[in-house]
């Protein structure tokens, strides 16, 4: 069994680190005061969840986590609590978006600590979706969100979350996928899924106009299923639900991101703004100039891999 420790560093990771440890408590009906009352192996670290917990000899389960900042405030939340677009909210909070957040860090976990029929091991993630070494920004996205309000109402059948998470309005990045080609696919599903389901989904996928492949990598789908439903914290704003999926996906359209940042960096930096402070603490300006060429290069290398094979085809076409 291998051990697994989460670090959270800074204030948004220890924040979304404390949402995180909140659902997989939950999951895992681990108790605030650590304690577990459906294991009766105390002490024997035999069960998945262990990859995540470690469990004292008094039955407590502790995460593994490490947590870390230079100002202690947020610390101490997590502490005080230790595991403590679509959702018809006008004014999301950072809890609201957190516990969003740790839905998709659940299901990318999931495999690690309960068993499933079709497991991807976090460890398949790059060697599926990295195809060259700088190519390595994923987007993610997430089915169904969907309120408390509406659970009643919709069934959310495999198909449906299926074409769900590629949709623009479930990526949590601000890009459409739809400018872009994916170079690879991981789908993981949870709850009430079967096999037959998902493959039938993804052929349907596949007919799809919107969602396009580059060239040299046409059939890019990895995908898993645990039978463990997803779990939500009560009182939350995310409805419980059958089934569920998260997607992790490489496309080139994630440099739309690249270049807004490249966009509002050079108007800052044209102003000099806040660079004082950088300076101040022992940077060169030079080293901005290299890393907005270095993001400029990185935008190119998006561009590139989704061009590739097109010129193999128009030089065929002339012959």
């Amino acid at each position: 069994m291998r051990e697994i420790i989460s670090i959270h560093i800074g204030q948004a990771g220890i924040q979304v680190g404390n949402s995180c440890w909140e659902l997989y408590c939950l999951e895992h009906g681990i108790q605030p005061d650590g304690l577990m009352p459906s294991d009766t192996s105390v002490g024997v670290a035999k069960d998945a969840f262990n990859t995540f917990f470690s469990e004292t000899g008094s039955g407590k389960h502790v995460p593994r986590a490490l947590f870390v900042d230079l100002e202690p405030t947020v610390i101490d939340e997590a502490i005080y609590d230790i595991c403590k677009r679509s959702l018809d909210i006008e004014r999301p909070t950072y809890t609201n978006l957190n516990r969003l957040i740790s839905q998709v860090i659940s299901s990318l976990t999931t495999s690690l600590r309960f068993d499933g029929a079709i497991n991807v091991d976090i460890t398949e993630f790059q060697t599926n979706l990295v195809p060259y070494p700088r190519i390595h920004f994923m987007l993610s996205s997430y089915a169904p969100i969907i309120s408390a309000e509406k659970a009643f109402h919709e069934q959310h059948s495999v198909p449906e979350i299926t074409n769900s998470v590629f949709e623009p309005s479930s990526v949590m990045a601000k890009c459409d996928p739809r400018h872009g080609k994916y170079m690879a696919c991981c789908l993981m599903y949870r709850g009430d899924v079967v096999p037959k389901d998902v493959n039938s989904a993804v052929h349907s996928i596949k007919t799809k106009r919107t969602v396009q492949f580059v060239d040299w990598c046409p059939t890019g789908f990895k995908c898993g299923i645990n039978y463990q439903p997803p779990t939500v914290v009560p009182g939350g704003d995310l409805a419980k639900v059958r089934r569920a999926v998260c997607m992790i996906s490489n496309n080139t359209a994630v440099a739309e991101v690249f270049s807004r940042i490249d966009r509002k960096f050079d108007l800052m930096y044209a102003k000099r703004a806040f660079v004082h402070w950088y300076v101040g603490e022992g940077m060169e300006e030079g080293e901005f100039s290299e890393a907005r060429e270095d993001l400029a290069a990185l935008e190119k290398d998006y561009e590139e891999v989704g061009a590739e094979g097109e010129d193999d085809e128009d030089e065929g076409d002339e012959y």
